[in-house]
């Protein structure tokens, strides 16, 4: 979170929207239909075009989806290296 100037942040709606983007970016590189991604992820079609239109999907439909897509490391691997936002939370995690 930016907590110095949050009117810098990008909303909910937005993160949905890039991540969806991305995805949907991927499947066409890869010249995959929404069909046979719908048939290879087992997320349904109807499912998968809503979540490439608004962003809107659950984080098992959007594993299911990675895993078809050969993307799930990116998944598995997302908060990993998250920086520390203040001094305090550095001290606090030498333990």
């Amino acid at each position: 979170m930016n907590t110095q100037f949050p009117f810098l942040q990008k909303t909910p709606p937005e993160i949905e929207r890039l991540i969806s983007e991305r995805v949907r970016a991927i499947r066409k590189k890869r010249k995959i239909s929404q069909q046979k991604l719908s048939e290879i992820s087992g997320v349904s079609l109807g499912s998968l075009k809503r979540f490439e239109r608004s962003g809107e999907i659950s984080l098992l439909s959007l594993t299911k989806i990675a895993i078809a897509l050969d993307i799930d490391d990116e998944l598995a691997h997302l908060f990993e290296d998250v920086p520390p936002l203040s001094i305090e939370e550095i001290l606090n995690g030498k333990d």
